[in-house]
């Protein structure tokens, strides 16, 4: 009897287990995926962000908020409209050095005590300088709050500017410069700022300093640009993150509202002249394992009404990993570990740029591909093309928003260039809008392939013939020092100051 249950119970498993096999054969067969081609991408995700508040402090320093209360963190950033294009032009590098002593010491803590106290509440505070803004930005828990404020008030208001620190800081960006002759990045980088904009135009200028300029920076130089540019009237709270209006408004009114508030030195500034003619200028750097290159012209500001246009073009051209250029000199052949393409988009007419650090033997080579597919974007693009670098822009940006940081400085671009209240909402529609007639357009009016600068830092003896064979204009041979200017001379104590320094 047990045996023949058993015969039995095994046979109707075997037959389930047919059934199951025959059912799932079937499933696949009618569900087999296409490989043929990538599945579709589905619309951009619609981003939904909460309503930004705006409001003013009793002295009239203005409070834009944005209430994110899913994780108890905080982001405050303070931005003041002063950076390295408010450098007097005989002492580039003050706002940068101005910014990154402010946390250097501050109300009754020196440097290391101003940092433990940071550390202690689980916050970070950090000060930066930028072409036209110095931020102070804390993020930090809710429940720590109040405590972090009021060491961004000390930093904020009451640097101390010690000495000892600004003597640090000029041995320190010093040398950086001694070390940006052995980095043809950096060579090159300064060599194009320096021909395109000159020395009249803070975009020409190094904005960490040169040598002149931070051997001469004293203690009273920090204050006074302290004292020019750090008032309520000339600064914005970008707040985001687990907190509400009357909670912020009172924190902040306790703290800065005595803040004077007054009127600010007027600047301006020089126009850039635009590139007319194509011109080569190679940088010798003896040795060099790569040549760097950097080809372009003029650009133009954030505020361009051609903006989104660009944007695509851009992306097209050489903005992303597809894009032309990277799959021409990486994918196809193998010159560089990547090239790219920028306009960098400022409050005055930044660069246009195409970069690549290039293998010694075929910079040539590279330099006839990067001016192949310069001419190439003056032709009509294809409709995958434009769906793709679209698509490409769009999904990206809803990354910007996952954090409380990221989320304070878009903020702080829109209140930087002076965007629309519906930027954020209307960025990728305005994108998805962008027709093949907008790209060619742009391209033609703001890419021109004849009237760029050409520059090329690297190994002369193995590169100048090649170079000079593709007659793309009048050859320019430079050197390191005619960049950069002489080496700067340390001390071996001063050095030794600063390895001490590091280490402790």
């Amino acid at each position: 009897m047990n045996v023949i249950y058993r015969t039995r119970a095994r046979r109707m498993r075997i037959a389930s287990l047919v059934a199951c096999l025959t059912l799932a054969a079937s499933t696949l067969t009618a569900q087999a995926p296409d490989r043929s081609a990538p599945p579709p991408l589905g619309p951009p995700p619609i981003l939904n962000l909460p309503e930004v508040q705006e409001f003013e402090l009793s002295n009239g320093a203005r409070v834009v908020l944005m209430e994110k209360h899913n994780v108890p963190l905080v982001q405050v950033n303070l931005v003041v409209k002063a950076g390295s294009a408010f450098d007097p032009l005989t002492a580039p590098g003050l706002a940068s050095v101005t910014a990154d002593m402010l946390d250097e010491g501050a109300g009754t803590h020196d440097a290391l005590e101003l940092a433990d106290e940071i550390d202690f509440l689980g916050a970070d505070l950090r000060t930066s300088a930028d072409d036209h803004d110095i931020t102070i930005a804390l993020h930090t828990p809710r429940d720590r709050l109040d405590v972090a404020l009021q060491l961004m008030a000390d930093v904020v208001l009451r640097p101390t500017f010690p000495e000892e620190e600004l003597e640090r800081q000029r041995i320190q960006r010093l040398t950086t410069l001694l070390q940006w002759r052995d980095r043809p990045g950096a060579i090159a980088t300064a060599s194009f700022a320096q021909t395109l904009y000159g020395e009249s135009h803070p975009y020409g200028l190094p904005s960490l300093g040169n040598e002149a300029s931070l051997r001469s920076f004293t203690v009273e130089d920090l204050r006074s640009f302290h004292e020019a540019y750090f008032h309520a009237s000339n600064a914005v709270f970008i707040v985001v993150g687990d907190i509400t209006a009357d909670v912020i408004t009172a924190s902040l009114e306790t703290l800065f509202g005595t803040w004077e508030a007054k009127d600010s030195p007027s600047m301006s500034w020089p126009e850039a002249k635009q590139v007319q003619g194509r011109e080569v200028y190679l940088v010798d750097k003896p040795g060099a394992a790569q040549s760097e290159i950097r080809i372009g012209r003029i650009g133009v500001p954030r505020l361009t009404e051609d903006y989104y246009a660009l944007v695509v073009m851009n992306t097209i051209l050489g903005g992303s990993f597809a894009s032309r250029l990277n799959q021409n000199l990486r994918e196809e052949h193998g010159y560089t570990y990547g090239a790219r393409t920028r306009f960098d988009f400022n409050v005055l007419p930044g660069p246009f740029v195409a970069s690549a650090a290039v293998q010694t033997d075929v910079t040539d080579k590279a330099l006839v591909e990067f001016m192949k597919e310069l001419n190439g974007i003056l032709e009509p693009v294809s409709d995958e093309e434009l769906t793709r670098a679209r698509n490409f822009v769009a999904l990206r940006f809803p990354s910007r928003f996952q954090r409380v940081a990221t989320i304070a400085s878009q903020i702080g671009q829109v209140e930087l260039y002076g965007l629309p209240d519906d930027y954020f909402a209307t960025y990728v529609e305005r994108i998805l809008a962008v027709t093949k007639e907008d790209v060619l357009r742009v391209a033609r009016e703001y890419v021109d392939p004849d009237k760029v600068a050409i520059i090329v830092v690297g190994d002369r003896e193995v590169i100048e013939d090649g170079v000079r064979a593709l007659d793309l204009g009048p050859l320019h041979v430079l050197s390191i020092e005619d960049v950069l200017g002489a080496a700067p001379v340390l001390t071996a104590l001063a050095i030794l100051a600063l390895a001490s320094a590091k280490r402790v």
